[in-house]
């Protein structure tokens, strides 16, 4: 027993030697500058990381592998290092009640103990301001739940998961302090598990000498406290073998590491693998068996949230280069899965919603949403699915979710009984884990009629509203909705008008600022364009080269997450036209037979809102009129391919519709000079290409109806 003894004094030396003499890559002691810190109440963690433990050249590796293998035991021998390190404080800080409470307990010193137990010695622990934490090494992939096993209990493990429930943060007791009624002395209990049995009687001499009972008093503000949270941790999807279902694993967060993740959050956490005896009932039943729970030491988010994303290394001037890019919104919507063929207006259009418009509330607490809701309906094969999922990766935080497997409360919130305290308690459904985040519902079609309007709320409002069990609430639910769906017959039937094929409720659609009729037409030059692509990324697993690096989804999000720091406004000159714009959008809408869209003043929010995204791309305090025109352009190309059919039908042929566009704008402007730009501006909104326009300008030229300028291409009618 001496030898071991030694041992762990040999250790305590040890860790004494590394905290006061270990130096990061600037020269500087990091532990002495942690420990000042925690002396000079800056901070409470003290992390040690185990990679520094490895990098000390005074250190052997028996040491590393005795800290890992008993790091329950290893978190005490360092706590008693750092208390004979502890420095002085350097500044002055306003004392708390634990600080008044350690002086006057310094100042009676030994006057109320006598030595006769041990209990009436003021614990180590209850005079640490410090929390000790060891961080495992981050070399390695971490285990999975399932790799866990026997042979890790008291070791430090590494484990990745999902998060799926967090209790509330509570007290946890660590030091109980008793007070006896008769002789006045204080007593200590030290608690080391989930349960105890508290003091009742006086311990001390004096009444054990006087053969009284002391009766004892648990002093609350005395004892010591520690935030407690517990949360259960799922294995991930893509670590569950063939036919099982994922596991779980329960896991312990204390003091600084409380509040760090949340429902639906994927994270990575090193622990210390511990056995935990049932208590209660459940003792009785379980018998000798006992349960095993994580005592989590640090937690890694993998996607952080874009509000608390922190830019490594070089990424800031990454990401200055990338804004001053002239081509930089065409970049990035094309590094958007570049292994889907085409789509490129798409993409943009998904690219704006991960950007978002900024949240507006309103000086009598009105709120107006800045999130972006898409709806993608097209035909089967034209990988929506896909788009989905890979927004989803990209996205800090994501739910994926099918029609058919999604129920009204499973989207917003189900009321269930807690199995710790047996209360009923709010669980929240993907909208509500998606809250500040995107939700991908696939299959919209195919949703129940009744579960689909739970979305109607969320969707405007972005609150979940809930009178159930005896619990009537109001849940956030801030996330941008992206919807996949089929037409109402499978596919698109161009026999029938718009609104019998898209078979969603106009109520509905009008709170989607997108709505993308994807259709598959058959187009010789163009299959032949996408078979070989497919072929491609079959034989490489990669996409065809698209002329620049596709941007990795890491950047993607620090670039996002830079844009989503600005709240562009629109100024005062550009309400006119946009004004204008969405009066003409209303028109066109009302001489039309079978409109293709459902236009509302929701419409005139959603320019707002893709305006404002546009200008947020571009690093802008101000929307631009380019961004407006950007944000009709994506209106109109939504529904590009019945335009292409609404012509076929009508006879036009593309050069007559073209000339046609141009005279009537320049008509409705009362000009008789065009700029090449906004000709390009409105020929592409209905859906024609540059080269279609090049050719209509060279024959009405030849006609003598306008003159072409040799260099800039603008157009001046010559009035008859």
């Amino acid at each position: 027993m001496s030898t071991k003894d030694l041992n762990f004094d040999a250790d305590t030396a040890l860790a004494k030697d590394f905290l006061s003499n270990f130096a990061d890559a600037n020269g500087e002691a990091k532990y002495m500058n942690i420990l000042q810190d925690v002396a000079n109440h800056k901070t409470r963690a003290v992390q040690i990381d185990l990679e520094d433990l490895f990098n000390y050249k005074d250190l052997d590796e028996e040491f590393l592998s005795r800290v890992t293998d008993n790091t329950r035991r290893y978190i005490g021998i360092f706590s008693n290092a750092i208390d004979e390190l502890m420095p002085e404080p350097t500044e002055d800080f306003t004392d708390d009640d634990h600080d008044i409470l350690m002086t006057q307990r310094s100042d009676e010193g030994a006057e109320g103990t006598d030595g006769s137990d041990p209990r009436q010695k003021m614990p180590a622990e209850i005079k640490r301001y410090y929390e000790l934490y060891i961080k495992a090494s981050s070399k390695g992939r971490p285990s999975t739940i399932r790799e866990v096993k026997a042979l890790n209990i008291g070791q430090l493990v590494r484990i990745s998961g999902i998060v799926t429930r967090c209790s509330d943060v509570k007290p946890l007791m660590k030091v109980a302090v008793y007070t006896c009624e008769d002789c006045g002395f204080e007593i200590y209990q030290e608690v080391t598990a989930r349960v105890f049995m508290p003091l009742f009687e006086c311990p001390s001499k004096r009444c054990d000498t006087n053969r009284r009972k002391g009766n004892v008093i648990l002093q609350h503000r005395a004892s010591k406290f520690l935030r407690f949270q517990e949360a259960k941790i799922q294995e991930l999807a893509e670590h569950v073998p063939k036919g099982h279902i994922p596991r779980t694993m329960t896991v312990h967060l204390r003091g600084e590491l409380t509040r760090k993740v949340a429902p639906g959050d994927v994270v990575e956490l090193s622990g210390i693998f511990l056995p935990i005896p049932y208590t209660g009932f459940r003792a009785m039943r379980a018998g000798l068996v006992a349960d095993t729970y994580l005592e989590a030491m640090s937690v890694t988010h993998f996607k952080k949230k874009y509000e608390e994303y922190e830019f490594r290394g070089d990424e800031e001037e990454q990401i200055a280069r990338l804004a001053e890019d002239g081509d930089i919104y065409n970049k990035l919507s094309r590094s958007l899965a570049p292994e889907i063929f085409g789509h490129d207006d798409i993409k943009k259009a998904l690219l704006l919603l991960l950007v978002g418009a900024p949240h507006r509330t309103l000086n009598d607490g009105m709120k107006i949403r800045g999130d972006l809701h898409i709806c993608l309906m097209g035909d089967p094969g034209v990988a929506k699915s896909q788009l989905l999922k890979h927004i989803i990766n990209v996205a800090p935080r994501g739910v994926y979710t099918t029609g058919r497997g999604s129920s009204g409360v499973g989207l917003t919130a189900a009321v269930q009984k807690d199995p710790v305290t047996n209360e009923m308690v709010l669980e929240g459904g993907a909208l509500v884990l998606a809250d500040m985040g995107i939700c991908a519902i696939d299959e919209f079609d195919k949703m129940d009629e009744s579960d689909r309007t739970a979305i109607h709320e969320v969707m405007e409002q972005q609150t979940v509203s809930i009178a159930k069990a005896g619990i009537t609430t109001s849940l956030n639910a801030r996330t941008a909705v992206l919807a996949a769906a089929n037409p109402a017959w499978g596919r698109y039937d161009l026999r029938r008008t718009p609104a019998e094929n898209i078979n969603l409720p106009h109520a509905l659609l009008s709170r989607f600022d997108l709505l993308w009729l994807i259709l598959d037409r058959a187009d010789m030059d163009n299959d032949l364009e996408m078979a070989r692509h497919v072929v491609y990324v079959h034989q490489n697993k990669e996409s065809p080269a698209l002329g620049f690096t596709p941007l990795e989804p890491s950047v993607l999000r620090a670039y996002i997450s830079a844009a989503r720091r600005l709240s562009p406004s629109v100024p005062r000159e550009l309400e006119e036209y946009i004004a204008t714009a969405y009066s003409c959008i209303r028109q066109e809408e009302a001489r039309s037979n079978a409109p293709h869209s459902y236009t509302t003043v929701r419409t005139l929010l959603s320019i707002l809102r893709i305006s404002a995204a546009l200008a947020r791309l571009r690093f802008s305090e101000t929307v631009a009129q380019s961004d407006v025109d950007e944000a009709l352009r994506l209106m109109q190309m939504s529904k590009f391919s019945l335009y292409s059919e609404d012509r076929q039908k009508s006879g036009l042929d593309a050069i007559s519709d073209i000339y046609s566009i141009l005279r009537d704008e320049a008509a409705r402007g009362n000009r008789m000079d065009v700029s090449y730009a906004h000709a390009l501006n409105w020929i592409s909104r209905k859906g024609y290409s540059e080269a279609q326009l090049k050719e209509c300008l060279e024959e009405y030229a030849a006609l003598n109806v306008w003159q072409i300028h040799p260099h800039t291409f603008d157009i001046r009618f010559i009035d008859a």
